[in-house]
């Protein structure tokens, strides 16, 4: 399959399914409370340009490609955004959106963020269900990058890493996070090395990912004894002119056994340029493959070759209480580290073109990224990011968005003290004073996404 064809179905499946689980929520929710709905957008704003009617519902395909909506009769503040008002059909009382009361309208307005946080819950409670959850590594040092942030701060490997940041008792994980979110930041470490606690400075050096800003603290965790399966080879290295093929296992390097990934690693820089004869499994069968390593304009020697994540990264099996505990702490973590960048731009402490936001070019990007790199399988980790976040920005008290439906609510709710309430000439005006907003956003993440190409 050509490779633009993957791409365009792996970003169709993605924001397909973010998207119309959001918009299933509101469905579902107003269905099972018996209001009347008129149309079901799959794809796209404002004029219907195809579809079908199934009872009082038409199931279409609109115009205008910025997400997908739901119509309730009844409901005619967003009509000039969902393709004109009513037909006139009559509809009794009871099945119309508006005349209900405002709880229940509230219930209908919190369906979609409600489904797309119980979509991004699912994929890592399936996947911890399926193959277990990931094995972290104790913050026990493996490997100091040569002029890295570790080496500068004088961490050694076997350095067991006791305090980060002023947490103490840090897992590598909240290590890794709180590094990659802080570059160029000073944060204080303490480290036990022979029994004896040392109090270290570190600053992770600034790195570019896919055009953001990240700290790199350049150093990895021993992760003990782990299959070493080559995942993929540089063209025109010296793996790739040895005959190394992708998904040979690596079992020794000079006759001596390679525990790990690091260890490989580490073996080929201290030998050098000297002549290397790499032991491998490939179908069942054993290979001697000699090569001899270049070095980089960095001084390291390298082979040229990347080790498959998939099968290095140990996972344990766990029960339910294990996958759901999993799937919570992963989508907290995503929302800490969001709330950490966020707090850090308003702070001033990073710039809004390093805060990583990524508009529709940029989502694409990733969404192509992750599908070369990891296949279809790959792309349920980005839909639950991308679930998560769609949900959560949906409860932002903008006018047109779920939160602002809210907050309309409860605008209402106040006035109906005073004996009055909001015009559908006034609630139109706001909605799309709100999509006014929401352009603007789009064109400015646009902005940002493009300027991160060049």
């Amino acid at each position: 399959m050509p490779d633009i064809l993957v791409v365009i179905l792996a970003v169709i499946f993605v924001l397909g399914v973010a998207i119309n689980i959001h918009e299933f929520g509101h469905f579902i929710v107003a269905k099972l409370l018996g209001m009347r709905i008129e149309a079901y957008s799959f794809f796209g704003l404002g004029p219907r340009i195809w579809g079908f009617k199934r009872g009082h519902t038409d199931y279409r395909i609109s115009a205008i490609p910025l997400g997908a909506y739901v119509k309730l009769y009844g409901d005619e503040a967003t009509a000039s955004l969902e393709g004109g008002e009513s037909e006139g059909e009559k509809v009794p009382d009871e099945e119309l959106y508006e005349l209900r009361p405002r709880w229940q309208k509230f219930l209908v307005m919190l369906g979609g963020p409600f489904m797309n946080i119980i979509l991004a819950l699912a994929i890592p409670f399936a996947a911890a269900m399926m193959y277990g959850v990931p094995s972290m590594p104790a913050p026990v040092v493996g490997i100091v990058s040569p002029g890295g942030a570790a080496e500068t701060a004088g961490v050694k490997v076997g350095d067991r890493i006791t305090s980060f940041n002023n947490v103490p008792d840090p897992t590598w994980e909240s290590i890794k996070d709180e590094s990659m979110i802080s570059p160029e930041i000073e944060m204080p470490m303490v480290v036990d090395r022979g029994g004896q606690q040392l109090s270290l400075t570190i600053a992770p050096k600034k790195a570019e990912i896919d055009g953001n800003a990240i700290g790199d603290i350049g150093l990895t965790p021993d992760i003990g004894v782990e299959p070493v399966e080559v995942g993929q080879i540089q063209p025109d290295s010296p793996a790739s002119a040895s005959g190394l093929e992708v998904g040979d296992r690596v079992l020794a390097l000079n006759g001596q056994t390679v525990r790990n990934s690091q260890e490989l690693t580490n073996q080929i820089r201290e030998n050098k340029d000297a002549p290397a004869k790499l032991t491998v499994e490939r179908n069942g069968q054993r290979h001697e493959i000699e090569m001899v390593a270049k070095q980089g304009e960095d001084g390291i020697y390298r082979v040229g070759i990347g080790f498959s994540a998939a099968a290095i990264t140990a996972r344990v099996p766990v029960g339910l209480g294990g996958a759901a505990a999993f799937a919570y702490e992963s989508n907290m973590r995503i929302l800490r580290l969001t709330g950490r960048v966020f707090g850090q731009m308003f702070a001033g402490e990073r710039s809004v073109k390093d805060a990583g936001l990524a508009g529709p070019v940029g989502i694409v990007q990733i969404i192509a990224k992750v599908v070369r790199e990891a296949g279809f399988a790959g792309l349920f980790g980005i839909l639950a990011v991308i679930s998560l976040n769609l949900g959560v920005f949906n409860l932002l008290p903008i006018p047109l968005l779920d939160g602002g439906q809210i907050v309309m609510l409860g605008v209402d709710k106040v006035l109906s003290w005073f004996g009055k309430t909001l015009s559908i000439a006034v609630r139109e005006k706001i909605q799309v004073t709100g999509l006014a907003i929401i352009l603007l956003l789009m064109v400015f993440v646009m902005y940002l996404d493009i300027s991160r190409l060049f």
